[in-house]
């Protein structure tokens, strides 16, 4: 009998007359926040730098679309880029972990999207000039973490350093970003070596060793 009281109970609480439309809202909770101690301006640029990470991202699967169509077919360039474009990806949950982490992330998620959420470019004459285009992304992704570490380290209107996000960014993402520079400065140098020596022929070969792992 206990059993039957409490089914009708849950089935009381669960049932929504027919018309009449069930809205559940959890409001959040009021807490201290003296944990969240990030600079509002180092905060401003991170978030920026996120909307980058989704930019290229974007970018590359552009570019691995592109190389996979049925008139280029490019399937090692392909498996390229849809690599790095699940690298981009992953940095910019990363960074939005990490601010969660810290208590500080916007509350309209929309605000951390680029806009319009497009890729620039849509088609590429070869694959060297893609590859040319990628190191340039690198490049400037580089060069933007950079400028958010400057500026958390030593914020404007002498605000706090933020030395924890400084070492993140150092250690988890600079080092990764000269990695992958040097990686496709030296696939487009070999890559250009190779159309000098058998022309066109060049570059199937090398999408080839690129969909084989050999480079």
């Amino acid at each position: 009998m206990n059993f039957i009281y409490g089914f009708l109970l849950v089935f009381g609480v669960a049932y929504v007359a027919p018309g009449v439309q069930s809205t559940c809202h959890i409001p959040d909770a009021k807490i201290d926040t003296p944990w969240v101690d990030m600079v509002r301006s180092c905060t401003d640029e991170l978030k920026d730098q996120v909307k980058m990470e989704i930019g290229a991202s974007m970018t590359y699967l552009a570019m691995g679309a592109y190389f996979a169509r049925d008139s280029v077919s490019r399937p090692g360039f392909s498996k390229l880029f849809m690599h790095a474009a699940d690298e981009e990806r992953e940095h910019a949950i990363k960074l939005i972990e990490y601010m969660l982490m810290r208590g500080d992330v916007t509350q309209d998620f929309q605000n951390l999207l680029p806009a319009p959420l497009t890729a620039p470019k849509m088609n590429w004459f070869n694959g060297a000039q893609a590859l040319k285009d990628a190191l340039a992304k690198e490049v400037e992704v580089t060069t933007n973490i950079r400028k958010v570490i400057s500026n958390c380290e030593t914020p404007p209107n002498a605000a706090k350093n933020d030395y924890h996000l400084v070492d993140y960014l150092t250690a988890d993402f600079l080092d990764e970003q000269y990695r992958g520079q040097r990686d496709l400065a030296g696939k487009y140098t070999t890559l250009q070596k190779m159309v000098s020596s058998y022309g066109p022929i060049g570059e199937f070969l090398f999408d080839k060793k690129l969909l084989n792992g050999e480079l």
